[in-house]
């Protein structure tokens, strides 16, 4: 946990100083939903020099009733005025390590797990991941609906893109959050927008999806429009993504390049996007992690469905780009079998904890797939060897209850947690008789 006094007076300063009186403590359950209870302005030393404590037997994924008390301990580096508050009297976040009231770090906590991947990487001599995320979401008219504000596609610029001001908005209130933004637009998908961020770190990245996710949503709300960011909420058109492009730093630099080879690609690169793929099926349940999940990860509405990666082709689970651009920084792997619906912290946990298995296990990159796989058949698809990520989130279950990977990156504690929260999921979609069954069956059965 990232406190030290010198953070600390500075948080108390700044709270001061802006007339703050809320001081809202974030943290996400098992999955990936955002939790937040706020104490008064005063308690906020209290809270630094021993936590604030509450009762985690009612959130989804933490302990039962018998073993509830938690503690969580705000971090002095993730305070943020929120800008949808009022000035006066305002409110801030600060986001919180979870711990046992004896102290140790409780291993059901999202953040604590991605830390263990982190630390992996620093053992291994890596200093950390720098990513860059690409969040795909919906603007719908109103809660409950679908319908749709335009109908703009890919970087319209036009009055069907209503979104515009509110994305504008966004845009601007994340920057006061200390969310750095590269770019925004109006996505392929009616009503559709991406924002694109960038973090400096993994632990960072994963604050930084959480605290756009709800701000999305906050602006939204206001112009009196619901934001999503279910992965497929309309069955006609594209899904929404999140593209993670990251690049292992060592001694501050792209861990990835290698100029001497005619790829730039280092063997560091090959080995970590070849750990990646590998275990791609196995950790599709921390990146697709709902049964709606698995209806955009389907062929001919630009998701990935095949485990390959390319230089240029989307077709791909992973891209890597930055190969040949004069002046750019080097490669970096896109990986973009993610929906923004996940729990980021466990997503980009997995995903360096796969690339990690494959450097330290000098794991075998395939050549790329440079072609459309859409369009490749199921025999040549085999013939090269090419998986298939999994096709609902029961087939995903099976593959990480058996995956000592998947053990490794959640412990066991929050693994069994997981599982049966996705068994439940799975059983109740399961049973239920869908709008289609009706419309198809009903008349002629």
């Amino acid at each position: 946990m990232g406190t030290d006094a010198q953070q600390v007076e500075a948080v108390l300063q700044t709270v001061a100083e802006r007339d703050v009186r809320f001081i809202h403590l974030w943290f996400t359950d098992i999955l990936g939903q955002l939790k937040s209870f706020a104490i008064n302005a005063d308690r906020l030393q209290e809270a630094f020099d021993q936590g604030i404590e509450f009762d985690g037997s009612s959130v989804t994924g933490f302990n039962a009733v018998e073993e509830s008390d938690m503690v969580a301990h705000p971090q002095a580096d993730t305070l943020a005025v929120l800008p949808w508050r009022p000035n006066e009297a305002a409110a801030a976040r600060l986001i919180c390590d979870i711990t046992t009231p004896a102290g140790h770090a409780y291993e059901g906590d999202s953040r604590h797990v991605l830390r263990r991947a982190i630390e992996r990487a620093e053992r291994l001599g890596f200093d950390g991941v720098r990513l860059a995320a690409e969040l795909e979401y919906y603007l719908f008219a109103e809660a409950g609906s679908t319908r749709t504000l335009d109908s703009g596609g890919y970087f319209d610029l036009t009055t069907m893109d209503a979104g515009n001001d509110v994305r504008r908005s966004t845009v601007l209130a994340l920057d006061q959050l200390g969310v750095e933004v590269a770019a925004s637009h109006h996505e392929s998908g009616p009503s559709q927008h991406e924002i694109a961020i960038v973090s400096p770190d993994l632990l960072s990245a994963a604050d930084d999806i959480i605290t756009t996710r709800i701000t999305v949503k906050e602006y939204a709300l206001a112009a009196g429009w619901h934001a999503t960011f279910m992965p497929r909420p309309l069955s006609d058109e594209n899904g929404s993504g999140l593209h993670m492009d990251q690049i292992l730093l060592k001694d501050g630099e792209n861990a990835f390049v290698d100029p001497a080879n005619p790829r730039r690609l280092s063997e560091v690169g090959r080995q970590f996007i070849a750990g990646q793929l590998r275990h791609a099926p196995e950790i599709s349940i921390l990146l697709a992690q709902w049964v709606n999940s698995y209806k955009r990860l389907v062929p001919g509405y630009e998701a990935p469905v095949w485990v390959a990666w390319s230089q240029r082709n989307r077709s791909a689970m992973i891209r890597v780009s930055g190969l040949e651009r004069a002046g750019s920084n080097g490669p970096r792997v896109e990986t973009r079998s993610a929906d923004p619906a996940c729990n980021p912290y466990l997503a980009l946990a997995a995903l360096l904890h796969s690339g990690l298995n494959g450097i330290e296990g000098g794991y075998e990159l395939p050549e790329p797939m440079e072609r459309n796989l859409y369009h490749a058949g199921g025999e040549e698809r085999r013939r090269l060897g090419i998986q298939q990520l999994p096709e609902n989130l029961n087939d995903a279950l099976a593959l990480a209850e058996d995956s000592e990977l998947m053990l490794n990156i959640l412990g066991e504690h929050m693994l069994n947690r997981f599982v049966e929260l996705k068994r439940n999921e799975w059983e109740q979609y399961r049973v239920q008789v869908h709008r289609w069954e009706l419309d198809r069956y009903l008349p002629i059965l």
